[in-house]
Formats: structure tokens, sequence, C-alpha cells
């Protein structure tokens, strides 16, 4: 019986989805040559996030496909075939699509989020963490997605040539702008899998250098206005541990270093082993924390009410929800000189290079 009830509930979210979608194309259908076919996009990607906010999943990601097919097939020139002439266009249809999917799956992740904290706090708590969920990922999802529609308007315009190096200049901006939309589904998916409970390391033999270097030059263009002083203890040896998740625990103290610090402001890097224990220590001559920031600096979604705009809240939550993954931990704590000092300390097996080859 629940099982009949709920294949109704999915069968209707379907119809709502694909009748919405067909009743806005019919309207932007009429008006289409009041307004341009350019603007019918924006509504139909309006379209596609009002059903994200009261549909699942799989019925939005029905309503974002439709909705660009619609869009290639009536709307852009030529009209009533899905072939297109000009690459502006093609390159607009590449980014409402992608755009419209992503937004219906983060919306949906956001949904499956709150249910979550429902089940485990009390409904006010829930209320208050969904309200700093939503404001800080609108905020994060509307930046990116302005200038990506900025820079797609402007290279599509028709009534001048843009300038080779005014194109590199902006296909440089959608390119950060697209790195930031990664950032922020990068971190709600890692939350989402510290959240689960289910998270495994996956072990293996890792070399400290390599961690550090790879952790940084992911962040090149973001750290090229501050100078990075690395210290690593000679010879040291490989060890064990997942690469990917301690990675990604420094990627996210290095950018809240080049993102909450101002320009010219130094990070050093220390890393050594002491009895068994692996030791990174990450500093910067910067204004440091707050002592209220200091204590809140690892909750979930807090951002200091100083902090510049920008970001969900959840870098150093995370970094510290992996280490801890290992059994070690994070603290911070200001240096009396002045700036922030990050303190990693995970146990360790260890391993040289020259008894991994002895026979």
């Amino acid at each position: 019986m629940l099982t009949g009830y709920t294949d109704r509930s999915k069968m209707r979210q379907y119809l709502i989805s694909i009748i919405t979608t067909l009743v806005v194309s019919v309207i932007c259908y009429f008006i289409s040559s009041y307004i341009g076919y350019r603007a019918v996009a924006l509504i139909l990607l309006f379209t596609v996030s009002f059903l994200a906010v009261i549909l699942s999943m799989l019925p939005v990601l029905v309503a974002a496909v439709l909705s660009a097919l619609i869009w290639d097939f009536f709307f852009i020139p030529p009209f009533f075939t899905f072939h297109i002439e000009k690459a502006e266009d093609i390159l607009m249809l590449g980014m409402y699509f992608t755009i419209a999917l992503m937004n219906g799956i983060l919306t949906s992740r956001i949904r499956y989020y709150e249910k979550l904290v429902r089940q485990r706090e009390d409904r006010l708590n829930a209320l208050k963490l969904y309200n700093a969920i939503f404001n800080s990922i609108s905020h994060e999802l509307r930046t990116p997605l302005t200038t990506i529609m900025g820079i797609t308007e402007n290279l599509s315009g028709e009534l001048q040539a843009i300038p080779e190096e005014d194109k590199r200049m902006l296909y440089d901006e959608l390119y950060i702008a697209s790195n930031r939309l990664n950032r922020v589904v990068d971190n709600l998916m890692n939350m989402s899998r510290l959240e689960s409970g289910h998270l495994q390391p996956k072990y293996d033999w890792c070399d400290a250098n390599e961690l550090i270097y790879s952790a940084l030059n992911r962040l090149t263009q973001e750290m090229k206005w501050h100078p990075v002083k690395i210290d690593i203890q000679e010879n040291l040896p490989l060890v064990r541990l997942d690469f990917g998740l301690i990675e990604q625990a420094l990627y996210n103290i290095f950018h809240n270093i080049s993102f909450h610090t101002p320009e010219n402001t130094a990070a050093y890097i220390n890393a050594c082993l002491q009895e068994g224990i692996l030791e990174i220590v990450i500093s910067d001559n910067g204004p440091g924390f707050s002592e209220e920031d200091k204590d809140k600096a690892f909750e979930k979604f807090f951002r200091s009410p100083k902090a510049k705009s920008g970001g969900l809240g959840l870098g150093l939550s995370i970094a510290r929800g992996f280490v801890q993954a290992h059994g070690g931990d994070i603290f911070i704590e200001n240096q009396k000189t002045g700036g922030a000092l990050f303190t990693i300390r995970i146990p360790v097996d260890i391993t040289r290079l020259n008894t991994e080859h002895e026979p």
C-alpha cells in the first residue's frame, strides 16, 4: 500500500515538472519576439530553480533537460531544429544546461542535508542551520553564476568585436567563476561524506613533501600574492594515510589563509615526524583570529562577522573531520608575534624508501 502511494507521489512530481516546463515555454514562445531568446533562458532557468525547491532531484533533472531541449529547438536560431549556427549560442546552451543541472543537484543536496539535520537536532536548531545553509549557498551560487551569465552575454554580443586580449581576460574570469562553483560542490559533498558517518580513510604510503606541494599547486592563482616558505624535515620517511583526504584538509587551510588574509601575507609550512606523529604546522603573519572566532572556527557554516563576503564556512570543519578520521586532530592558536597558527597531528605508520625495496 505504501509502495503504491510512493509511486503515485513520484509520478505526480514528474507530471508537475513536465507540465510546468511546458506551460512556461508556451508563454515564453508568444513573448519571445519582445524579450529575446536569451531572456527566455533566464526565465526557464528560474523555473527549474523554483521546481528544485518543491520537487525531488530526478524530476528537477527532467525539467532541466527538457527546458534545454525546448530552448534549443524553439528559441535559438535557426528555429525548429537542434542545429546551432553560432559558437556563442552553443556556449550559452552548454552553460545553461550545466547551470540548470547543477542548480537542481545542489538544491536537492541542501534539502537532503536539512532532512539529516532535523533527524539529529530539535526543530529550532535545524531551522537555524537551514537558514545559514540557504543564505550562504545562495550567495555562493549567485556570485559565480552572475559572472558566468555576464561573461556569456559579452561573448555573444553582436554589436562590436571583442579584442583577443579582452576575450582571454573573460575566459580567465569564466575559469575562476567555474572553479568557485566547483569548490562549493566539493565542500557540500565532503560535508555529506562526514555527516553520513561512513567515511573510511583509504590508507597508502605517501610522501609528505608531495602531499604539501600537491595542495599548494591547486591554489596557484589564489596564493600568488602570498609568499610561501616551506621547511620539511630532511629524510622524512613515507607515512601511511589517505592522500586525498589529508591533501583536501591542507588545501582548505591554505585556501583559508589566501582568502582571509591581506595580500603579501606570508605563509609558513613546517613538517616533521616525532614519535610516530606526523606534525604539520601552518602559520601566517596576518591578523590572526579573534578569541570568539578561534573557538568557533571549526563549527559547520561558521563565518566571522568581520570576514569578507564569500565562502560557506565549511572548509576548516571539513579539514578537522578528515584529520580526525585518521585519529588525529587540528589545533588553532594565535602567535605572539601576530598571525594564525594551525597545528595538525596525525598518528602514522612509517617506512623508508631504502627499506621498501629491500629483498
